[in-house]
């Protein structure tokens, strides 16, 4: 069967082929490229943009043009930074080209005109972008049209650490069992806690660290939200379910009271919670999967596999087993001419091809975009991304693209820190969090 390419691609085609057509007389052009959360290992989140500048300027001179392209590269590795930087920016009108950031700044960042739907400028039906995943391509679009390309995937698994589970009778089969048992329900956020409590009671790790979970606001508590069965979204409308919200506090309060989780743990410097999750001091914790590169390459690590096990997010009472996925994207921003627009685009494209990713994904213990990625054998010879691609990718869920989400995850957190340091009763913090809710977004959220 033949199939005809859509109007739309074909537009995309024209397009693109006017824009190389300029290159026939010589052409500087300067794309400049952003990217938030990007420490040492994550450099590919700009360099994949400079090798695609470098493949691109080659086809041209084979076309006997000549094109140069300058790549300005800013990383940020502090969020805020990077986002107040982003906005000043776009306000003084010398923004980026070309930004990577979180899937959920797509629905403010459209509505508040800093970035253009990026479906007008590549072809979403031509490789390498129609090899990429379905839900990541889901992620990156908002109200129906696709405004990033997703730049790299992850999950936020849980970890134990095995010579602690070995301590309080887990034998090597039960642990290499534990991933299906936590997939199955059978293994569950309560028995979590109780290993935790059985690590201290052995005196294998101190109080307070036997769950040591994220020190900070971070996606990572929504999943425990699902694991008890929440729901974030439902038909375009944000979704407060007061059980299973009474659940992820009352389950944080009681790692509190249990004495496995620190009252004061919020707030600790990350550099000491890396040490201690590197070093064996604490018995379980969540974090994302890019966290093995920096446990292997800047906490010295080297015999993960031999340390720790790696699972789904436990079911807890009233869900099921999951993990966020959070993947960054490539987003065009808005005020630069057609002609630039269009090569930033065109870049994105060849960043996105498999073997080009996998250069990120490896090095920052990211995940393939594209199930041509987790067949490239750099990517599949590597024993992290191949697990951890196949135990978590197909479980994960998202933190949906809705303009008031932030909101609703300021007062969820704000709520849950309440009741975590012991600042308000679980059944008090719910209570705030609903009236707030109420009074903030109105019939923009179902309450049940």
């Amino acid at each position: 069967m033949t199939i005809l390419p859509t109007l739309k691609s074909l537009t995309i085609a024209a397009a693109i082929l006017a824009s190389t057509s300029a290159f026939a007389l010589a052409k500087d052009v300067t794309i400049s490229v952003w990217a938030g959360g990007t420490g040492p290992n994550d450099t590919y989140r700009l360099d994949a943009i400079e090798i695609a500048a470098q493949q691109l300027q080659r086809e041209a001179a084979l076309k006997g043009e000549d094109l140069k392209i300058t790549i300005e590269k800013k990383p940020y590795s502090g969020w805020d930074d990077f986002k107040q930087a982003l906005t000043l920016a776009a306000e003084a009108k010398t923004a980026p080209n070309i930004v990577a950031s979180g899937h959920e700044d797509i629905a403010p960042w459209s509505q508040a005109g800093l970035i253009v739907p990026i479906e007008d400028h590549v072809d979403l039906d031509a490789w390498p972008l129609n090899g990429i995943y379905e839900n990541l391509m889901q992620i990156a679009s908002y109200n129906g049209t696709v405004y990033g390309i997703p730049q790299d995937a992850e999950s936020r698994p849980m970890f134990f650490w095995k010579p602690y589970m070995k301590a309080i009778g887990y034998s090597d089969a039960d642990l290499d069992a534990l991933p299906q048992n936590v997939q199955d329900g059978k293994y569950t956020m309560k028995n979590l806690l109780e290993d935790a409590k059985k690590m201290q009671d052995k005196g294998l790790v101190q109080p307070g660290y036997g769950f040591y979970p994220r020190p900070s606001n971070g996606p990572d508590y929504w999943q425990f939200y699902t694991s008890f069965g929440g729901t974030m979204e439902e038909n375009g409308k944000l979704v407060f379910d007061k059980a299973a919200m009474t659940r992820t506090y009352q389950f944080i309060s009681d790692a509190v009271k249990t004495g496995v989780t620190k009252k004061n743990h919020i707030g600790m410097p990350g550099d000491q919670w890396w040490k201690e999750v590197a070093t064996g001091k604490a018995g379980i914790w969540d974090a994302g999967t890019w966290h093995y590169a920096r446990l292997v390459n800047q906490e010295g690590l080297k015999d993960f596999f031999d340390n720790i096990v790696f699972t789904l997010i436990p079911a807890g009472e009233g869900g099921k087993a999951n993990t966020l996925t959070h993947p960054l994207v490539y987003m065009l921003t808005a005020g630069h001419s057609d002609e630039d627009t269009q090569i930033a685009a065109q870049l994105i494209t060849i960043a996105s091809e498999p073997r080009i990713n996998a250069l990120h994904a490896i090095k920052s213990a990211h995940l393939g975009i594209s199930k041509a990625e987790a067949e490239v054998d750099f990517y599949a010879d590597d024993r992290w991304a191949r697990e951890a691609t196949e135990r978590l990718l197909p479980h994960a869920n998202a933190m949906p693209n809705n303009s008031d989400f932030g909101k609703y995850w300021n007062i969820m957190w704000k709520n849950l820190e309440a009741s975590w340091t012991g600042a308000k009763t679980v059944d008090a913090a719910i209570g705030d969090a609903e009236s707030e809710l109420k009074s903030t977004l109105g019939d923009k959220i179902v309450i049940r």
